[in-house]
């Protein structure tokens, strides 16, 4: 399990808020050193960048939102910065501070703050809020909320997204009745332009001894790959249940996620949720989590909350596997994500692939409304958003060639 829980009391980070050192990274191409070197980007194309400085040129404070599929993402943000000649400021969750001394400075000085997914973090939408309503520097905020290595396939995402947007537009409002708060919709999309083969085939063939698979490998990569996906969700399912379960993949999928969240949910909730997966497991965290910081628990009592913790986390990586993502036609980037998803899962550690080309299409500005709409349906400004992103990922799909 990665290191996404940090047991100690939460400390808000706030970003640095100077120009100059944004500005002289800029010039140093630090962001493009980074991404080529740790993450096999090698080459970009930005698009849409008109929609982005007209709503500057407007004078209206920006939201940037953009899909999260790898962890380069923030840093690919980086270079719509450059173009626009301005830096910008980005919630980060607080576990990203707690890594290391250097990338908590290497994330504050590139304009990132704190946000604490695992509770309440009112100072984090405060300042977000701020932010937006005084239009101090564009903001970017993932609405997705985790990394899923989905690239063509947008998760649910946070509503949060939308309050705080339409708070801060009243605010702003309240100055001014001419100045607006917008969201632009960013599809960040990955191409692989490597030997697929030549790239994936040690660590396919790493898992499959994981597997204890002895016998020659039989089919193509992809049929390798779903093979090994079906026999790890197998192996879970043996783990938790007895058995391998039979049915559709999607289905068993369900099935183990539940068995993992539902007697969790009526320890600490009082009863089973429902809905996407993000919410559900930042709930029982948020109960889990407190008295594990506070020091309020023995050690017998600490050990059984670490090991409810890793089944929430397991439950979060088996919905991280769309059942219908590798059907064919698929694509070599879909192949190459899966190994990277299988790989991470397996060792926590993603051998870099490259090269990797970036398109980064900023979409039409979404006008913040200051009022949220009838009660009970969904947010009209995250529905907007979210067709709007998934749009702009389907058409862009299509430049990843067939598998």
């Amino acid at each position: 399990m990665q290191s996404i829980i940090i047991e100690k009391p939460y400390q808000f980070v706030l970003p640095h808020r100077g120009n100059w050192l944004p500005k002289w990274i800029q010039r140093l191409r630090i962001v493009d050193r980074y991404l080529h070197r740790i993450e096999g980007v090698e080459s970009r194309d930005l698009r849409g960048i008109d929609h982005f400085r007209e709503s500057l040129r407007q004078g209206h404070s920006v939201l940037l939102a953009p899909n999260h599929c790898r962890y380069a993402d923030p840093m690919v943000m980086g270079w719509v910065a450059r173009e626009v000649q301005l830096p910008f400021y980005a919630m980060a969750s607080w576990h990203l501070f707690e890594q290391s001394r250097w990338m908590r400075w290497a994330l504050r000085v590139m304009g990132a703050f704190s946000i604490y997914r695992e509770g309440v973090d009112r100072q984090s939408l405060d300042m977000a809020v701020e932010i937006l309503a005084t239009g101090e520097r564009p903001l970017v905020v993932f609405p997705e909320g985790a990394v899923f290595r989905t690239n063509d396939r947008l998760q649910p995402l946070l509503d949060g997204v939308a309050f705080l947007a339409r708070t801060a537009a009243k605010k702003r409002a309240k100055e001014d009745p001419n100045k607006k708060v917008v969201i632009h919709p960013v599809a960040i999309k990955y191409v692989f332009r490597g030997d697929l083969a030549k790239s994936i085939e040690p660590v396919l063939a790493t898992i499959e001894h994981r597997l204890t698979w002895s016998t020659p490998a039989q089919g193509d990569l992809l049929q390798r790959l779903q093979r090994a996906v079906l026999g790890i969700l197998s192996l879970k399912e043996i783990e938790f249940f007895g058995q391998a379960q039979s049915g559709a993949v999607e289905e068993r999928q369900q099935k183990l996620i539940d068995h993992l969240l539902d007697p969790l949910e009526a320890e600490w909730l009082g009863k089973q949720q429902d809905g996407s997966i993000i919410p559900r497991i930042k709930a029982l965290r948020m109960k889990i989590l407190p008295e594990m910081i506070t020091g309020q628990v023995d050690a017998t009592e600490r050990d059984r909350r670490w090991k409810q913790l890793a089944h929430i986390y397991l439950a979060q990586q088996i919905s991280a596997y769309p059942h219908d993502y590798l059907v064919r036609p698929t694509t070599p980037t879909r192949i190459l994500e899966t190994v990277e998803r299988l790989e991470e899962d397996l060792t926590d550690r993603v051998r870099k692939h490259s090269p990797l080309h970036v398109i980064v299409e900023v979409g039409e500005a979404i006008d913040v409304p200051l009022e949220r709409g009838p009660r009970g349906e969904e947010d009209p400004i995250m529905k907007t958003l979210r067709d709007a992103l998934q749009g702009q990922l389907d058409r862009l799909s299509g430049e990843s060639g067939e598998f």
